[in-house]
């Protein structure tokens, strides 16, 4: 039996993956109307967003590790992770996404250990990373992870690049090449990027990382320094990336029938500042649609209260009708929300969720509101 082919999609908060993805599909299946895609999805936080709409794209199967990272505390649970998949999808490919936070070397060479281990179950077919245009200047000279997801790959996909100038693209081709390593590349169509570069890229990069990459060291590099300064970044790396982002779990809970006030948490997606919130996930009862915030679009929004997906990035979000049955995290809740927050911001914006009116159901009645720290 051929052993089945392992893309590994990385990149930081907001910067495309799963819509990279989900662009995907429909290309394979014009190939291959009954090709099998297996998802391996971890999620920052509690809230299984993502996989919530990768459900209802007509993925084969999808498997979620919540509320860690798959490069360090939950890499033991790779191997059972995979297994599931192969044995309930039999997939002709298993794509891991990983958090917006992850590691890529690690989780490489945890995929190449499992092949030598089921003696050629599995193959690394290559890590592919996601980079956002328009926000990298942001989080690009602040985030160490961004860097290393960047350096280890086989793959760049520039996504957003459509509304910035020449400038902002020359910017980041520029630090791509300050990696010091040769790296191929593709911008994408609005999130689309043709199958046959995504898949079969050969993993080259990826299936030679030595130990040292493993524990983040590179040349001239050890214990996670860059330019002689200190990121913290070995494999004790957990404190390290996962420490450049803080994570809220936000519920709501009333009467049955409640709805969230669309209007109160559209102001919350309106004025909160990139630089402070990277990612808001959330799936909630909705009094009526919140619309997109991409005017243009030419998809019809659905009227009236309902369940919806909500995810924001970097200013921008949309609002997904649920096709399909919840996922068990967000079951008898009106909402369940996951914000994804710059470094000490986390204090400031749970006060201000509790205190601001950003959340609240509509009509007299007051829902219990939980905000909690989790990251």
């Amino acid at each position: 039996m051929s052993p089945i082919p392992i893309t590994i999609i990385t990149g930081f908060l907001g910067s495309g993956k799963t819509t990279l993805l989900l662009n995907l599909l429909p290309q394979l299946r014009a190939q291959n109307p009954s090709y099998k895609l297996a998802l391996l999805k971890n999620e920052f936080g509690d809230l299984a967003i993502d996989s919530q709409l990768a459900t209802s794209s007509s993925i084969s199967g999808v498997r979620e590790l919540l509320n860690g990272c798959i490069c360090c505390n939950l890499v033991g649970q790779l191997d059972v992770a995979l297994q599931e998949l192969s044995a309930k999808v039999q997939p002709d490919r298993i794509v891991v996404e990983t958090s917006g936070s992850a590691f890529p070397a690690t989780l490489a060479m945890e995929v190449n250990r499992l092949a030598r281990e089921t003696k050629g179950a599995y193959v690394l077919d290559g890590v592919v990373t996601v980079i956002d245009v328009e926000n990298w200047k942001g989080y690009e000279d602040t985030s160490y992870t961004a860097k290393i997801q960047a350096r280890y790959t086989d793959l760049v996909v520039f996504n957003k690049w459509e509304g910035v100038g020449e400038r902002r693209m020359d910017e980041c081709l520029d630090r791509l090449g300050d990696l010091e390593v040769q790296i191929a590349w593709v911008k994408s169509d609005r999130g689309r990027v043709p199958v046959d570069v995504v898949f079969g890229v050969d993993g080259g990069l990826a299936r030679t990382l030595g130990e040292n990459e493993v524990n983040g060291q590179t040349n001239g590099q050890k214990n996670g320094q860059i330019n002689g300064h200190d990121h913290g970044h070995g494999h004790s790396h957990e404190k390290g990336h996962q420490s450049e982002v803080e994570v809220l779990s936000i519920t709501l809970e009333a009467e049955s029938g409640s709805v969230i006030d669309s209007t109160k948490l559209e102001k919350l997606l309106q004025t909160a500042p990139k630089d402070e919130v990277y990612r808001i996930k959330a799936v909630l009862a909705a009094s009526s649609p919140i619309l997109p915030s991409d005017t243009n679009t030419t998809e019809p929004s659905p009227a009236g209260p309902g369940r919806y997906i909500l995810n924001w990035a970097f200013g921008r979000w949309t609002c997904t009708p649920m096709k399909n049955d919840e996922h068990e995290s967000s079951n008898g809740v009106v909402l369940r929300m996951t914000m994804i927050l710059a470094r000490y911001e986390s204090k400031k914006w749970k006060k201000r969720i509790e205190t601001a009116g950003f959340v609240e159901v509509v009509g007299e009645k007051k829902g219990a509101l939980k905000v909690e720290k989790i990251t």
